[in-house]
């Protein structure tokens, strides 16, 4: 039976096939759980909090791995079976040490029939936080209009409501994107997006490019929309925040990179597990970083987050450090 959470997260998880080199060249394939929304959930529970994820899956072993690994990490699994589709499929290739190509197979799967009922059986027992992402969108008009009804219904029952645009080139435009995402932005309270997406949601003038004065016209306006907290990831540059109190600015917390898959996830994890823990800005920010920190320097989407009590490690540690 489901509860309530602290934290709430719905959209596809598919099964990720990892490859070391190029897939043309053949080898071994690892099998992985991916999925923005789920990334997040593993992150926040290992951080103590309770969390829940809504999504469907195929009647396939495939869905059956997923929903396995997630009841592995604590996390309530508030799910629908569709038996006539299949659980999606991506494949990930490192290409260079700098470079990982992902390729979807994903049309048409179980996950992308997300719909207003199973948004309203995962919000019953409600949520202090619900995290949506600008992937769930890009599915299809059922999981579109699915994410746009649980935005407004969350935002009316006093949820707060995160948003991570999240754009796949992959899935669909730039102005696909900005026409469906800009207006569901008035129901959020968290904003979070990378620099170079912060234009899909709000309609400043850019000017020549993402200058400094550019992202601050954005931030302005998306607060002006109601947004309480504007998140904006930079990757091996930290990240910032824009709030109507001013701006706050974190580095990146220096490790050595090896899989970057999964840490703007990793990041959101963090700030919202700070944020439900009462932390200020400055601390929302820092231990996104450290959780970024984290999922760069380890292989994997999730599987190298950590605890509560890791999360110091990073910082008392020196490169290349054994700690016995």
């Amino acid at each position: 039976m489901s509860t309530a959470v602290d934290l709430l997260t719905f959209g596809e998880s598919m099964v990720s096939l990892r490859s070391a080199g190029p897939l043309s060249a053949g080898g071994s394939l690892a099998m992985h759980v991916a999925g923005a929304e789920s990334n997040v959930a593993v992150g926040a529970a290992r951080l103590g909090h309770s969390v829940g994820w809504a999504g469907v899956v195929g009647a396939d072993p495939h869905g059956e791995f997923i929903l396995r690994q997630l009841r592995a990490e604590g996390i309530q699994v508030r799910h629908r079976l569709d038996p006539s589709r299949s659980t999606g499929v991506m494949f990930l290739e490192q290409r260079t040490a700098d470079l990982t190509r992902a390729f979807y197979y994903r049309a048409g799967s179980a996950g992308s029939t997300l719909r207003r009922d199973d948004v309203d059986h995962a919000l019953t027992a409600g949520a202090r936080v619900l995290h949506l992402t600008g992937i769930t969108a890009a599915l299809g008009t059922e999981a579109r209009a699915a994410l746009e009804y649980a935005a407004e219904r969350a935002a009316a029952e006093g949820m707060v409501v995160s948003l991570d645009v999240n754009y796949r080139s992959k899935l669909w435009t730039r102005d696909e994107a900005r026409a469906v995402l800009a207006p569901v932005v008035r129901h959020a309270d968290i904003l979070i997006a990378s620099d170079d997406e912060l234009d899909l949601v709000a309609s400043a003038a850019l000017g020549s490019g993402m200058s400094d004065d550019a992202e601050t016209a954005l931030a302005e306006e998306l607060l002006g929309r109601g947004v309480t907290e504007v998140v904006v990831k930079r990757g091996a540059h930290g990240a910032g925040v824009h709030t109507a109190a001013g701006r706050f600015e974190s580095p990146a917390v220096a490790v050595t990179s090896i899989d970057t898959v999964g840490a703007g996830d990793a990041f959101t994890a963090g700030y919202l597990s700070a944020l439900l823990d009462g932390e200020d800005i400055a601390g929302r920010l820092h231990r996104g970083t450290v959780m970024g920190a984290f999922a760069v320097s380890t292989a994997g989407d999730w599987e190298g987050l950590p605890t509560r009590e890791e999360l110091v490690m990073l910082a008392s540690a020196r490169s290349g450090a054994t700690v016995r």
